[in-house]
């Protein structure tokens, strides 16, 4: 697709580079790329994009502009409370790139329509903060044959994949069925900068895959503590199944508090809890067990029972329920994540 005169010199600082060039200006320009969620992922994603020159965007959400969005969601100012968040967005991005076509959809992602307004784009950017969205996007880009550029973030934690990108990993692989009951943001907290972090990585991998450059985060899911600055990649094993499994697929193994304290009761022998945060937030607050960093998990095996049964937990049940897919690809015993964490605990 053609540049004009304008777009040239403004696109001018990213096409010299050998990388991108000219080609992959034009390619960005004739990438149409789908938005699903307007919120704290989804404005720098857009906004950058944006700027970028990709030249169809599709935002989708059906929520309005509420004060406690400001402190992450910077794309809004303090006029655009109580407006609908696709249509706000869609008019200020056009101010910044007159060159880009928006299609703003008020309206929420469900299983009416997930097809039909995916199926219009070439990439899909999930921005959501609910497992059934997530789902849902997932198994509608599956069937579509869609690339998916995933990111979630709580508290000080963020994660970054690539899905279903030629034939690779989806959603399902790393999350076979959702959990019981999840946290939000709304429920536990997020640190504003966190959603800028998180969305620029999404932004530089969907732009990676439009120019085809660079290596990608095609199944693999990245990891980032802001608080900590660490920051872990895990290979995600993909089932390569041709059809997307439900029901029969086995569900994250959670327990709540009141059966982790029955199991306590009963026996506390045959319980071994792991706290898998870092060592200064086990000595900070805890609940008994051994402290196993997430990302010293794998190496730490041996020193884990065989014949107990497991429980992780940490602050959210984030981290604890990413320990179950590392332990449960490599570790015989029973294994259990404490639902919700120390934060729904007494």
């Amino acid at each position: 697709m053609m540049l004009v005169k304008e777009e040239l010199n403004r696109y001018n600082r990213q096409m010299i580079l050998p990388e991108l060039g000219l080609k992959g200006q034009e390619k960005l320009k004739a990438a149409k790329v789908l938005i699903i969620g307007a919120g704290g992922l989804g404005c720098p994603i857009l906004q950058y994009l944006t700027a970028a020159g990709v030249g169809k965007i599709g935002i989708v959400d059906d929520d309005v502009v509420e004060l406690s969005n400001l402190h992450r969601q910077i794309l809004y100012n303090h006029n655009d409370i109580g407006q609908a968040k696709a249509k706000v967005a869609a008019t200020k991005l056009a101010l910044l790139n007159p060159h880009v076509i928006f299609t703003a959809y008020n309206e929420r992602l469900a299983a009416e329509n997930a097809i039909s307004i995916c199926q219009e784009y070439d990439l899909v950017m999930d921005c959501s903060d609910n497992f059934n969205t997530r789902y849902l996007v997932n198994d509608t880009c599956v069937s579509l044959g869609k690339t998916l550029v995933f990111g979630s973030i709580l508290a000080f934690e963020g994660q970054v994949a690539v899905f279903n990108h030629q034939g690779g990993a989806n959603y399902r692989d790393l999350y076979p069925a959702p959990p019981e009951e999840s946290m939000t943001c709304a429920t536990g907290g997020v640190i504003g900068i966190l959603p800028g972090i998180i969305g620029l990585y999404m932004t530089n991998e969907i732009i990676k895959l439009i120019c085809s450059i660079g290596d990608t985060l095609s199944g693999k899911l990245m990891t980032i503590d802001a608080l900590t600055n660490k920051v872990s990649v895990f290979k995600i094993a993909s089932e390569k199944q041709t059809t997307i499994i439900k029901s029969e697929k086995k569900a994250i193994k959670e327990i709540d508090q009141a059966t982790l304290d029955q199991w306590l009761s009963a026996n506390e022998d045959e319980v071994f809890l792991i706290d898998v945060r870092e060592d200064y937030e086990h000595e900070e607050n805890n609940i008994g067990g051994v402290n196993i960093s997430l990302y010293e998990l794998k190496d730490s095996l041996n020193t884990i029972p065989k014949n107990k049964k497991v429980v992780c937990y940490c602050q959210t049940g984030q981290r604890s329920t990413m320990a179950l897919h590392v332990l449960e690809k490599v570790y015989e015993g029973e294994v259990y994540s404490l639902r919700r964490g120390l934060s729904a605990y007494r």
